[in-house]
């Protein structure tokens, strides 16, 4: 069963799309697999502390992007074999990266420093992160 007990709601965002968010970052980075399945719509709802539809729209969301898959009176489960993981992953890498890409523009940054504090900073976190 997918754990949603990491999930930490933020300002700014509205909660369905926090959830999409969190599932999909979950199947990118491999902590939510293939098959697994997703809490009830209703207990997920009381664990987050909204309103069972925020749930609803969320999940249905995850429906359309092809993520999960629900059946009526069944549990909904995780629908990400290994080529749409990668290409989640991907999509998500390149958001960040675009935000990442703006504010550095709007700092002033040149492409050049941005590129070698990216570098360093790569370095830096090689034993942090293998």
């Amino acid at each position: 069963m997918c754990d949603f007990g990491s999930f930490v709601p933020a300002d700014g965002l509205p909660i369905y799309l926090q959830i999409v968010r969190y599932v999909e970052r979950g199947v990118a980075a491999g902590t939510i697999a293939d098959g697994e399945e997703l809490p009830s719509r209703r207990v997920l709802s009381a664990q987050l502390g909204v309103n069972p539809n925020t749930v609803q729209k969320a999940y249905r969301l995850l429906e359309e992007e092809g993520l999960i898959t629900s059946r009526s009176g069944a549990k909904s489960e995780v629908c990400a074999p290994p080529e749409q993981v990668a290409a989640l992953r991907t999509r998500l890498l390149e958001q960040e990266i675009a935000g990442l890409v703006r504010t550095l523009r709007q700092s002033g940054l040149e492409k050049e420093a941005a590129l070698a504090l990216l570098e360093r900073l790569w370095e830096e976190t090689k034993e942090e992160i293998p």
